[in-house]
């Protein structure tokens, strides 16, 4: 039984520019063949069953054959699934996406092209350029900076690109450009034509560099430009340097390690890119389902305490599974430990009746000492912290039940990303599970604590964990949210 294929492009790597049909063919696939420069976190709205592959390709390291990636494309088709071949920019420029369509097309496998935003429309407008303009430039033409023009069996015509009368984008050009500006000067194109290179195009920590056709590669070489990088050749050019819009934010520059579970990182990771900042998500934890059945009566219990957006989640999820909804929970007073916690729970109608100042389980075991409860309910993880268990009981509740449907484990990360993490400024810690797992991560607290890295704490209980592994909180959250995780990084730079 035959499957089908979709090959679609991503966009230039702003999850913005990603186009709704690409999006929705992601939640739809039951294989996706990933590029790199995808944006990071849509992946997480993959289908819990769907298999990842990462097939991208990294200029002058690790590579994965096209032939690998064709086999792969086949493999799984004919298995009868959906495969999703997802791009960075458009699949049909620069993309290898016409050589795909055609080995689905030879092999009867049914196909769909979905067109993705090409960086070599999206950098120059994201670095105020634009490739068209009256008076200007009638006309634009890609390139492949693989396409080199010493290379001997070379398809363009050189003196011909040189004399195009109009804006030269070239993808992939960083390692050819001084060769690449030698030859246009040679076969006739001005040597002092503005030139621009855009390194990172769409990202948060996106440079821009201007000059001349004759300047640009000494000035990218000094820069220590490299891929993803895309160069503009013509007249246009220079009007990046007037119409720059874009800004670079509080946290330009900056790069911050996000440590969260993969299906928490995002809005964590987007409020840190929306200040300008570089974002390594690397999630060392993650919830991993554990086998549990709701107490029979839910009525019951007079209050029921959720001390996490992951147990409610289960929760509901569980509730739901017997036919039954948020009425269950009519007769019980709902207790939260802070914003994320109620935000999840009002995604079910659920309003918290009780939400501690201050987001720590301390904090909510004082705001429930003084209320008479005949029997609570407790919903946290296997293995957290039990001190609003214990203060129930202490306070002669007589009866205290604990509920653990998922437990928090570590999550390995690759060479790659281990690497990133040491290199970056900062690393978010937003739980002491993702302390202990972070050091297991990077090799141990020594490593961390040599390796220049500095940790961020969303609150006293994550800071202290840091403490008793011989770390210290550089800043710590006075408000223990993302939101004001994000706001204590911002005081700090």
């Amino acid at each position: 039984m035959s499957g089908r294929v979709i090959l679609a492009g991503s966009g230039p790597g702003d999850p913005g520019l990603m186009t709704i049909a690409a999006a929705r063919a992601v939640t739809v696939a039951d294989v996706i063949l990933h590029d790199h420069l995808i944006p990071q976190d849509v992946l997480l709205t993959a289908r819990p069953d769907a298999e990842l592959i990462d097939v991208g390709k990294i200029g002058g390291g690790r590579q994965v054959p096209q032939q690998e990636t064709e086999r792969l494309i086949l493999e799984h088709a004919r298995a009868g699934k959906c495969v999703l071949r997802l791009k960075g920019g458009d699949p049909f420029v620069f993309g290898r996406g016409g050589e795909e369509a055609q080995l689905c097309r030879d092999n009867d496998i049914p196909f769909t092209v979905i067109p993705g935003v090409t960086a070599g429309v999206a950098a120059p407008a994201y670095a105020g350029i634009p490739v068209t303009q009256r008076g200007m430039a009638a006309g634009v033409a890609f390139m492949t900076g693989h396409e080199a023009p010493d290379k001997a069996a070379a398809q363009a015509n050189w003196a011909a690109v040189a004399g195009f009368p109009g804006t030269l984008v070239y993808y992939m050009g960083v390692k050819s450009l001084r060769n690449i500006a030698s030859v246009m000067i040679a076969e006739g194109r001005p040597s002092d034509q503005p030139a621009a290179v855009i390194e990172r195009a769409t990202f948060p920590d996106q440079r821009t560099l201007h000059g001349t056709l004759s300047t640009i590669a000494e000035l990218a070489e000094g820069a220590g430009v490299k891929s993803p990088a895309i160069v503009v050749l013509g007249d246009v050019a220079a009007l990046g340097e007037e119409l720059a819009w874009r800004q670079g934010g509080p946290l330009a520059d900056v790069s911050v390690v996000v440590t969260r579970p993969k299906a928490q990182a995002s809005d964590l990771a987007g409020m840190l890119r929306d200040q300008g900042a570089r974002v390594i998500e690397a999630a060392v934890i993650k919830p991993e389902p554990l086998p549990f059945s709701l107490p029979s009566e839910l009525h019951a219990f007079d209050l029921i305490v959720f001390s996490s957006p992951n147990g409610v989640r289960a929760f509901f999820s569980a509730l739901h599974a017997h036919g039954r909804d948020a009425r269950a929970l009519a007769a019980a007073q709902i207790a939260a430990i802070g914003p994320g916690t109620t935000d999840a729970l009002q995604a079910f109608g659920i309003t918290a009746d009780l939400v501690p100042a201050r987001a720590v389980g301390e904090s909510l075991a004082e705001l429930l000492a003084g209320r008479p409860t005949e029997a609570a309910l407790v919903v946290r993880a296997r293995g957290g912290r039990t001190v609003i268990s214990d203060a129930l009981i202490a306070a002669g509740t007589p009866r205290v039940e604990v509920l653990e449907p998922y437990v928090t484990v570590h999550e390995q990360l690759d060479e790659r990303t281990a690497a990133r993490v040491l290199e970056a400024d900062w690393a978010t810690l937003t739980s002491a599970s993702s302390v202990r797992a972070l050091c297991a991560a990077a090799g141990g607290a020594d490593v961390l604590r040599t390796s220049g890295l500095k940790l961020a704490s969303i609150g006293p209980i994550t800071t202290a964990e840091l403490s008793s592994h011989g770390l210290t909180a550089a800043v710590e959250a006075t408000e223990h949210t993302p939101a004001g995780l994000v706001s204590a990084l911002l005081r700090a730079v």
